[in-house]
C-alpha cells in the first residue's frame, strides 16, 4: 500500500478494518506469522465486533452520497459512519449546533443512517430470536 497523501482526512473503522486485514490480521489464534504489532490485533479484535464488521465500501459511498444535502463536515461524517446512531438521542453529540444546522431534518437523517447501514452484527442475531 502506498501513501498518495499524508492525513488525507479521518478514516472509518471500516477502512482501519480493511487496512489491518491488509497486512495480515487475522483471528489467527497464534498471532505469529502475521506482521501485525499486538496493539494492532487488539484494535482488530475491537472493530471485527463493532459495526464497522458488517459495513461495505459501496454503503458508506451511499450514505455519503445521500448525506450531502445536511452539509456536515468530513469528521461528522466519520463519526455518524463508526457510531452508527440510530435515535436523535445518539446523533445529537455528533454534530456541532445540530438544532441550528438541521432542525427538523434530525429525524430524516436518523432514518437516512438506519436506512443505508445493515444493524450490527448483535443486533441482527438478537432480532432472529
Amino acid at each position: 500500500m502506498k501513501i498518495l497523501k499524508e492525513n488525507a482526512g479521518p478514516l472509518t473503522n471500516l477502512e482501519v478494518l480493511d487496512f489491518l486485514r491488509s497486512r495480515g490480521a487475522a483471528k489467527d489464534p497464534t498471532r505469529v506469522l502475521a506482521p501485525v504489532a499486538p496493539s494492532e490485533f487488539k484494535v482488530y479484535d475491537y472493530l471485527t465486533q463493532s459495526a464497522a464488521s458488517n459495513q461495505t465500501r459501496e454503503s458508506i459511498t451511499e450514505f455519503v452520497a445521500k448525506c450531502k444535502p445536511y452539509k456536515l463536515t468530513k469528521s461528522e461524517i466519520a463519526n455518524i459512519i463508526n457510531i452508527r446512531p440510530s435515535s436523535s438521542v445518539e446523533i445529537d453529540p455528533l454534530i456541532e449546533n445540530l438544532d441550528s444546522r438541521l432542525g427538523e431534518s434530525v429525524e430524516e437523517l436518523v432514518e437516512l443512517v438506519v436506512q443505508v447501514f445493515p444493524p450490527p452484527s448483535e443486533q441482527s442475531s438478537k432480532s432472529d430470536e
